[in-house]
């Protein structure tokens, strides 16, 4: 049965990620029509995409798996799929003090050294036992965890991640996204020696048999074809002519617009936006990444999916085995691909003309590559995202509870990783569903319930 044909409102979606895709996948499911996706680069996926180099490995910008919280993300997927994909349990590991320790660190650390097991429980009793007040994710770490957990892991880890300070980051991003240990749980470990490997949403998870996980964007893209634009850059907006300028000199009328274009990008771009609006962008913080791929010709030697790293002598903070996800990312079988991830910021600036060789040496000295692996390597890659997370800055609520409600009022709808701002919600499922979310909204006057109003009263408080 074909859809209704609707040709009002008129939309402009701005970015073809998962979010404008998803949005463009919604419309032409309810059979819309006046609709366009203006993306500024050559392909879609955004921070999603994939790439194949000339020696025939495949690469995703980052550690991506395929997990989901949403029955119509899961029902895409397999449209889009169908039998070409691989399912894996989670192989995680955390590397340090020279050792494997699985995933998460502070639920399984019976295997460190006895100084640093007494630390992390000695700090986890104290901090239960006292219940300190936090306001920052740094306060939270040491109230929940304790100083054990938070000097030996949590607070390194995470500056590597983030490439932000905890004192400056909030906290109410953690759901999922930090596993909170109590007492009984880390006594279990050490003293029982049980580990605990299967915490978190993506304990199992789907990745494309080809194509890395820009396979699934592509294949959306084949229901949007009609109505994208490629390589049409966004030059400005006019909230009250309700026009999108392109920097080809073109114009696009709107009724509704979705942005998915990083917020601060949009204000910047925004006609007559109000001063407390544009000065608002300034609690705003984001970090860049160095995306380094290694190609290596022998077999690799373990199951392992991926790996975090807390310690600072070494210059990623987490190594894929993209090669175990499916045979497909390399040239030819028995060869490894591994991915690994540095973050950079004003905070924690990076040399991207070394990091390639940095990333080898940290692979050998880490035991992932033997030393005679060096001659072995095949092919290396590099992408440098200059925004890669939406940091959950202590100023980024106030910042939204501003942008938000004006931009709405606006007409202009803002969602995604980055147009939402918000990494709670900023996996490619959440991302995708809030643009089917946004349609369902706009068209059928259906509640948004992934997209969180942070910084907007009471509804901004929780976590989702």
């Amino acid at each position: 049965m074909t859809a209704p044909r609707r040709t009002e409102p008129r939309i402009v979606i701005i970015g073809a990620g998962p979010t404008g895709l998803g949005a463009g996948y919604r419309l032409q499911q309810l059979g819309h029509e006046d609709w366009v996706i203006l993306e500024a680069t050559d392909r879609v996926g955004g921070l999603a995409t994939s790439f194949t180099d000339e020696a025939g490995f495949t690469y995703d910008i980052g550690g991506h798996v395929m997990f989901s919280h949403y029955d119509y993300y899961d029902d895409l997927v397999d449209k889009l799929m169908g039998g070409d994909y691989t399912e894996l349990q989670r192989e995680a590991w955390v590397w340090m003090e020279d050792r494997f320790i699985p995933y998460p660190f502070q639920n399984n650390i019976r295997d460190l050294d006895p100084q640093t097991v007494f630390d992390c429980v000695n700090g986890l009793i104290k901090a239960q036992r006292e219940d300190k007040p936090f306001s920052n994710f740094k306060e939270w770490v040491d109230s929940v965890m304790g100083a054990g957990i938070a000097e030996h892991f949590m607070i390194p880890y995470n500056f590597k991640v983030w490439a932000t300070p905890a004192e400056l980051m909030n906290f109410v991003w953690i759901g999922e996204r930090v596993s909170v240990v109590d007492t009984e749980s880390i006594l279990r470990n050490v003293i029982l020696r049980e580990d605990q490997v299967s915490w978190g949403p993506n304990n199992t998870f789907k990745y494309p048999l080809r194509g890395g996980t820009g396979y699934l964007y592509e294949g959306m893209r084949t229901f949007v074809e009609d109505h994208l634009e490629l390589e049409t850059p966004v030059a400005s907006v006019d909230p009250v002519a309700k026009q999108v300028r392109t920097a080809d000199g073109r114009t696009w009328d709107y009724d509704v617009l979705l942005n998915t274009m990083p917020l601060n990008k949009l204000i910047e771009r925004t006609d007559g936006a109000p001063a407390e609006v544009a000065g608002a962008v300034d609690g705003l913080h984001w970090s860049g990444s160095h995306i380094v791929g290694v190609g290596v010709d022998r077999q690799a030697d373990t199951s392992k999916n991926w790996i975090y790293f807390p310690e600072p002598d070494v210059p990623f903070y987490r190594v894929t085995y993209l090669s175990n996800y499916s045979p497909y990312m390399t040239a030819k079988p028995g060869q490894t691909l591994f991915l690994t991830e540095t973050s950079q910021s004003h905070h924690k600036p990076e040399d991207a003309s070394t990091i390639v060789q940095r990333v080898i040496d940290g692979l050998v000295s880490t035991k992932l590559m033997e030393e005679a692996d060096r001659d072995l390597v095949v092919t290396t890659w590099l992408c440098s995202p200059e925004m890669s997370y939406p940091v959950p800055s202590v100023t980024r609520d106030t910042a939204l509870g501003t942008i938000q409600p004006w931009l709405r009022s606006q007409d202009i709808w803002s969602r995604g990783r980055f147009g939402a701002w918000l990494y709670e919600i900023g996996n490619m499922d959440h991302s995708a569903m809030q643009g089917v979310e946004f349609v369902d909204a706009v068209l059928e006057g259906k509640p948004e319930t992934v997209w969180i109003p942070r910084g907007e009263g009471e509804a901004g408080a929780g976590i989702r």
